[in-house]
């Protein structure tokens, strides 16, 4: 097999590699034999520990367990209001309206905005509701707004839920309120929570906002983490009688960012001290490697019946894995190419993949791409190559 960093692999090679090697799966992976610390037991429904950037799984307990989710849910609802937004079908500045089904009366039972029924507020204003406040009165809105009621938006939900791989979730409102219907596992929010930080850039610093205040009153971010740990950005608290107390949340610390979920914790002094044990935890225990570029040629293999004879290879983004600390001197990083690679080729095929490795288990893949288009070669050159082939095989 061929190390990156060495000698530019032979294409004849590569293939006789991979036709030898076997496939794993980077969306369930196993984490090699290295002796690490055991997590830390934890008095929780559920919880999962994943690394933002690889997506590994670092720990988990029941975290493919259907739950009520509470207002964990509005991480969805935010979600889908800042796709909107980056997709320009609404404007920060868009008036959204409070109908009296909206309208939150201010009861002990829910959070709440304290939007004014019948009035109406800007969207960007709606979206701190429903992050830093947690207002059930702003996420029913937007929800109407954008839907025209909970019912239909819950639809959308479920279908950006879908689209995620959020395979053990379903909506059934905006808010997260209980209904029997109403679900999501530890593992879907961590993708949903994956989601936010990939693709909300321009309004992930909202999760961060200690406090917002609307309407004369001030109410402060319930995620205490943000108050106690300068590394914790965000995301999100839940809370009900039903669902216990649940916290998502992420956490930067040098280049490795981490993101946490807790469901059913026994109080809200609970979910934020397990939280931080877990990132405490997999920070001390796990790093990040990055031991291959993005745009780069890493092989050139032969290309049949090509007006060229070979083509650039590479990754489309950086990879990365994450390894037990203090092993990134043991990873290994070997190129896959799939034998027979035929013109034409448009630029962006999968021509292979890049497989990281330590102690001999894989600890990711990455589709391996033509940095280039390559034309079909012309008749008579095909028709060379196809005679060559015939008599090298007698």
């Amino acid at each position: 097999m061929n190390n990156i960093g060495s000698a530019k692999p032979r294409w004849r090679t590569a293939i006789a590699v991979f036709t030898a090697c076997f496939t794993v799966s980077v969306s369930t992976p196993t984490l090699a034999a290295i002796a690490i610390a055991p997590a830390p037991t934890l008095d929780n429904t559920a919880y999962v520990v994943m690394d933002f950037d690889s997506g590994r799984i670092l720990s988990q307990v029941n975290a493919e367990q259907a739950l009520p989710p509470a207002s964990l849910t509005k991480m969805m609802t935010s979600y889908i209001v800042e796709q909107a937004l980056k997709a320009g079908r609404l404007k920060p500045t868009d008036m959204v309206s409070v109908s009296e089904n909206a309208w939150c009366r201010g009861t002990s039972a829910e959070s709440c905005m304290y939007l004014p029924v019948h009035g109406s507020a800007t969207v960007i204003d709606v979206l701190r509701g429903i992050i830093v406040q947690s207002g059930n009165d702003a996420s029913k809105a937007i929800a109407e707004h954008m839907a025209g009621s909970e019912a239909s938006f819950a639809v959308m939900m479920n279908k950006e839920a879908q689209r995620l791989g959020m395979k053990n979730t379903n909506f059934s409102n905006a808010t997260g309120l209980p209904d029997p219907q109403h679900r999501a596992s530890a593992h879907d929010l961590a993708l949903l929570a994956r989601a936010i930080i990939r693709d909300s850039s321009d309004y992930y610093k909202i999760y961060s906002e200690k406090e917002f205040k609307y309407n004369g009153i001030k109410q402060g971010n319930r995620n205490a983490l943000l108050y106690t740990d300068s590394s914790v950005d965000g995301l999100k608290t839940g809370h009900t009688a039903e669902a216990g107390f649940c916290l998502t949340a992420s956490s930067k610390r040098n280049d490795m960012r981490l993101i946490s979920v807790i469901m059913g914790a026994k109080s809200m002094q609970a979910r934020a001290d397990q939280t931080r044990a877990l990132f405490n935890w997999a920070f001390g225990s796990f790093e990040d490697v990055r031991p291959v570029a993005a745009n780069v040629s890493l092989a050139t293999p032969k290309v049949r019946f090509g007006k060229v004879d070979l083509v650039n290879v590479g990754l489309t983004a950086p990879m990365v894995a994450t390894i037990p600390r203090g092993q990134a001197a043991n990873v290994k990083t070997d190129i896959q190419i799939t034998p027979g690679i035929t013109a034409p080729i448009a630029k962006g095929a999968v021509l292979g993949k890049v497989v990281i490795s330590l102690d001999g288990l894989a600890y990711g893949e990455q589709a391996l791409v033509a940095l280039e288009p390559v034309e079909q070669a012309g008749f008579f050159k095909r028709l060379w190559q196809r005679l060559a082939e015939f008599f090298s095989s007698k």
